[in-house]
């Protein structure tokens, strides 16, 4: 009863974004189940698991490979910024080589003899004083088995004679499906202690990869499942999309959102870790609003990079110089950094990445993205949503002023999939809408949301000329224009309104 109630050790991964679903890392000194099917990145969690290890913990490591040659493995992994061969010579690193070819230990159905392996394996061990122990893939040799009764004996023993080397130890297996079982045989989780299952999923003719933990066998860790990618520089990263803690300090300092009269509307300016949702239909002034917040990071000194998902380089500075923004003279000063990029050259979850490195590389201290909306080509409802949770969390650790644009579903102002997925994460929310006025178009600005914050709640009027932004008056004699649908107010109601108004700022004062 004792021993039920010692909380199991964990050992870090290193592998990033794994540590903090696991609450820890795995269960110290057990083997741990890893599946999935063909591509979905088995193999480089055992190797990286196996890197991480010597590269941030001193940990000795040992790669059973059953199909890749420990040749093929190094250099698979050397862009990786895996020196195997190097940990070799360093006595960090050994393999077992069991693989189809080069292993004089190949035999037929019936007579493998895991003893000799499990030899082998225990003499690398201890000849290198490994802490970890990747073993990839035993599915080379169970699928010579003609049952699975026999697999599941056979992956007891292996399983036992793991646990007694003393290893933390990662075991791959093969998986049909991705959503039909757990591995290949139906065994292997009843085996193992801990069960990790990697999924590479098309839906929506878009593949989105994720991982899950299954079971920690007397650990916690998180459930559910969370995306990751493949780094080409960094290997396998989950993305830390709900795993950020709600432990960030909430600045109380102000900053400028380049617009002295939208500053004024908002309280004063925009908090420093704050992140601002600006939503309008297209040509609505929203790409406007993202210059003129990174002119007036470069302007009061600090760093700040610019995505642009919809706009080339060119027509970016050609359409800025049109508002009287010099982006190429920011650019050269050192203090603004632009990305454009089609949303199409790369999934959601390397975009992320991307976007991290970008972070982590300048040190910016604001961040704008125009627009959120485009990456709804490339991903699924649930996928930008976990791409806004994340980025949104990531922003906020990093204390990152951080401005969004998405563009509304129709001319008019209707709502869209990244307008659903971010309101409620928003700390600010402005919106920009068309208002049709006698037979003229004009634009009006609302804040609807300011957290933490008094706020104007009218609605402006305001206009775009050479110098950028100008916000004007408010629209006194118009309703409906946030629903798209602005009719005139009547003579009697607008003498309503006016009376309300003016016992309003009584009250106030």
């Amino acid at each position: 009863m004792t021993d039920r109630m010692e909380a199991v050790a964990k050992l870090r991964t290193g592998i990033s974004g794994f540590d903090e679903m696991a609450l820890g890392g795995l269960p110290e000194g057990r083997p741990t189940i890893v599946t999935g099917t063909t591509g979905s990145g088995k193999t480089l969690l055992a190797v990286q698991f196996l890197a991480e290890g010597v590269r941030q913990f001193d940990q000795p490591g040992v790669l059973v490979t059953f199909e890749e040659t420990p040749s093929a493995i190094r250099r698979n992994v050397a862009s990786l910024g895996f020196d195997i061969a190097g940990w070799e010579e360093m006595g960090k690193w050994a393999f077992v080589d069991a693989s189809r070819g080069e292993s004089e230990e190949q035999v037929e159905v019936g007579a493998y003899d895991f003893g000799a392996l499990v030899s082998r394996i225990d003499h690398a061990v201890e000849r290198i004083g490994a802490k970890r122990l990747s073993i990839d893939s035993l599915e080379a040799i169970f699928s010579r088995f003609a049952d699975s009764g026999s697999v599941r004996r056979q992956l007891f023993e292996v399983a036992a004679a793991v646990n007694n080397m003393g290893v933390t130890s990662v075991i791959t297996a093969e998986r049909a499906h991705d959503h039909d079982g757990i591995s290949r045989f139906g065994v292997e989780e009843f085996v193992a202690d801990n069960v990790v299952i990697l999924r590479n999923v098309l839906e929506q003719e878009k593949r989105r990869r994720t991982v899950e933990i299954l079971k920690l066998r007397g650990a916690p860790h998180r459930s559910g499942e969370f995306s990751f990618a493949i780094d080409p520089e960094a290997g396998l990263t989950v993305i830390p999309f709900s795993l950020v803690e709600l432990q960030q300090v909430a600045s109380s300092i102000r900053v400028s959102a380049g617009n002295a009269e939208l500053d004024l509307m908002c309280g004063g300016g925009l908090y420093r870790d704050s992140v601002t949702f600006v939503s309008g239909a297209t040509g609505t002034g929203k790409t406007l609003l993202a210059n003129h917040f990174a002119a007036a990071g470069v302007t009061a000194g600090e760093r700040c990079v610019l995505f642009s998902f919809e706009e080339s380089r060119d027509q970016l500075f050609r359409n800025a110089s049109s508002w009287g923004f010099d982006l190429d003279a920011m650019e050269r000063s050192g203090r603004l950094q632009i990305v454009c990029d089609y949303p199409e050259v790369a999934s959601l979850d390397d975009h992320f990445i991307l976007i991290r490195q970008r972070i982590d590389a300048f040190k910016p201290s604001r961040l704008a993205i125009d627009n959120l909306s485009a990456l709804e080509r490339i991903s699924t409802p649930r996928g930008l949503r976990d791409f806004v949770v994340g980025l949104a969390a990531f922003l906020r650790r990093e204390e990152i002023t951080c401005l969004f644009t998405s563009a509304t579903a129709t001319l008019s102002g209707g709502g869209s999939a990244t307008e659903a997925n971010i309101s409620s994460l928003a700390d600010t929310i402005i919106l920009l809408r068309y208002v049709e006025v006698a037979g003229d178009v004009r634009r009006a600005v609302a804040v609807l949301k300011a957290r933490g914050s008094a706020h104007d709640h009218r609605i402006l009027e305001f206009r775009i000329d050479g110098d950028g932004m100008h916000i004007g008056q408010p629209f006194r004699h118009l309703a409906g224009i946030l629903s798209g649908t602005p009719t005139l107010l009547s003579a009697a109601d607008l003498a309503q309104v006016t009376r309300t108004l003016v016992l309003e700022d009584e009250e106030a004062r």
